[in-house]
């Protein structure tokens, strides 16, 4: 996981529109980016549902959420529409921004071994700085645990 105090790795990624978004394009506002295995499963939706159901509260923050997975960008149009989520999700099908942050890891199920992604969050500051990491994010409660930390 990267840590805090450094900068945080620039990126373009394609959107659910499918259109480039790069991180570097928000500098002057704080960015939340929140990485997730998989659209439209149980975990990833209740993350999903969380940050839409709290949007309001980042936006009078004037914070930029954006989720990110290897999912398509048509996997994202479809997740986007049936949860009716007003915040961005980009595509990473090579994971190369998901290797950047370093949460391409090895997991474990049922002992089983197998690569994924940790469900992790970093916040960066207007000049682009990581400021906080939240790894293992819990899905029911990562949006709220970024309103507390904001609100220090």
């Amino acid at each position: 996981m990267l840590q805090t105090g450094i900068m945080a790795p620039d990126f373009t990624l394609l959107d659910q529109n499918n259109e480039k978004v790069s991180l570097s394009s928000f500098l002057g506002k704080k960015v939340i980016i929140y990485f997730y295995p998989k659209d439209d499963t149980p975990g990833c939706t209740t993350q999903a549902c969380t940050f839409r159901d709290n949007y309001d509260a980042f936006k009078n923050r004037d914070l930029v959420v954006i989720g990110i997975s290897p999912d398509s960008v048509l996997s994202h149009q479809q997740f986007i529409t049936k949860y009716q989520l007003p915040f961005i999700l980009l595509s990473d099908p090579e994971r190369e921004v998901i290797s950047k942050y370093e949460v391409w890891v090895e997991k474990v199920n049922f002992g089983k071994k197998y690569m994924g992604v940790n469900r992790s969050t970093y916040i960066i500051d207007e000049k682009g700085v990581i400021i906080k990491v939240f790894k293992n994010a819990k899905p029911d409660t990562n949006a709220e645990e970024i309103i507390t930390f904001l609100d220090k």
